[in-house]
């Protein structure tokens, strides 16, 4: 399946108040080779692997793949990945007819606010909410493999 998705700096809080669900995500990355990223994830109490390809020139698009496993297969797999896990809470805000997913870093990317939206096409429109800041889609600084060998708090 092909991902289209744009992401962006957020400028305030106030998204908090505008979510309609929260949860905290926990992933490391068994190979974060930009030409294909394995990730392992657990949400709440459900553990996913996913792979995704190499990312489109314009950062928009890229192959994923992603399949549930049990929570204690997560768990293990977490402690072959490479070093660098992400700790981040995720808060769902709709707006229209889509879904930002806002991500609050933590650990060593504390002070990170990174909002996503997922599209249908690359030149879908949609509407941007007042705390959406900067477009940083494409740049790889921000892709999560990389907030895990390069985080934030590193950044100057």
């Amino acid at each position: 399946m092909i991902e289209i998705e744009r992401k962006f700096l957020v400028t305030s809080d106030a998204f908090k108040e505008e979510a309609f669900k929260t949860y905290v995500i926990k992933q490391g990355f068994l190979n974060s080779d930009k030409e294909r990223t394995v990730r392992v994830r657990v949400k709440k109490d459900n553990g996913f692997l996913t792979i995704k390809g190499l990312s489109s020139d314009d950062g928009l698009s890229r192959f994923e793949w992603e399949k549930e496993i049990t929570l204690e297969d997560a768990e293990a797999l977490l402690l072959l990945c490479e070093p660098g896990i992400i700790d981040k809470t995720r808060y769902e805000v709709k707006l229209d007819n889509h879904v930002f997913e806002v991500d609050e870093f933590f650990g060593d990317n504390k002070g990170l606010i990174v909002a996503e939206i997922e599209l249908s096409s690359k030149n879908e429109a949609f509407k941007k909410p007042k705390w959406l800041g900067k477009e940083v889609t494409g740049q790889v600084k921000y892709y999560n493999a990389q907030l895990a060998k390069h985080p934030y708090k590193t950044w100057t």
